[in-house]
């Protein structure tokens, strides 16, 4: 068994394009990227494909023409804005979001969206990482601890109403690795889901929420963020989230 953190170790059970828990072609036609730098973009790529979209692994600028939407995967927020800026990916990722192209980050793609970071990490030379912007939010890295401290817990999810049975909307269980919160929404900014402080699951957890719910879960527009990570566990409903966003259905 793999370390806890690690992804594999989460994977309990992985999307699959065989998965009758997969609406067939939900995501028929489109073609999404997911920004393939570093962290788990297989993953990402793996439950694109199992909504029927094309998945495509981006690595560089001319990989952004032409898609539908984009994925920034979970990972390390410094690497991937290095890599991005090495890759000369950086400001046309900026272009692209400022232009209106449906993106959604989870983890440290929720950081790299965000306009700024409360605690940023600084490179050799003292200067802050970067982020390619576009969700007005203040977003605070590894603030739930570091990766012995990742953990699980059920969430109400607001915009999940499709999903919804005679028992209503099911929460979204969602795995924290190292996960991020929100500290401040500008306006246009929905919260979609939050974690809060007298949740059971946290009874042991090495972060003091002081009794304040911390928001996990935005969306502005055709922008998308959790500091969760869907793609591990098998819960689709987040994708397709953000595959209606892109056909204009959410």
């Amino acid at each position: 068994m793999q370390p806890p953190g690690h992804y594999d170790y989460w994977m309990t059970n992985p999307l699959s394009a065989a998965d009758p828990r997969v609406r067939a072609g939900i995501g028929s036609g489109l073609r999404i990227g997911v920004l393939a730098l570093q962290g788990d973009f297989r993953e990402h790529l793996r439950a694109v494909e199992a909504s029927g979209a094309t998945g495509i692994g981006v690595r560089r600028p001319a990989e952004l023409d032409g898609l539908d939407g984009l994925i920034i995967p979970g990972g390390e927020s410094t690497a991937i804005d290095k890599l991005a800026r090495a890759f000369e990916l950086a400001d046309p990722l900026r272009k692209h979001i400022a232009e209106g192209l449906p993106v959604y980050g989870s983890c440290a793609g929720m950081i790299l969206l965000a306009h700024d970071i409360a605690d940023p990490a600084t490179d050799l030379a003292g200067n802050p990482q970067q982020t390619f912007g576009g969700l007005d939010i203040t977003v605070r890295r590894n603030a739930f601890g570091r990766q012995r401290e990742s953990f699980e817990t059920d969430l109400d999810f607001r915009g999940l109403d499709f999903s919804a049975t005679e028992n209503g909307v099911a929460p979204v269980h969602a795995v924290f690795i190292r996960g991020p919160w929100v500290e401040r929404v500008g306006p246009g900014v929905e919260v979609l889901a939050q974690v809060e402080p007298a949740d059971p699951a946290h009874a042991s957890h090495a972060a003091d929420l002081q009794g304040t719910a911390r928001i996990v879960a935005v969306r502005s527009g055709q922008l998308l963020a959790t500091s969760f990570h869907p793609e591990v566990t098998g819960e689709k409903r987040v994708h397709e989230l953000f595959i209606r966003m892109i056909r204009g259905e959410a």
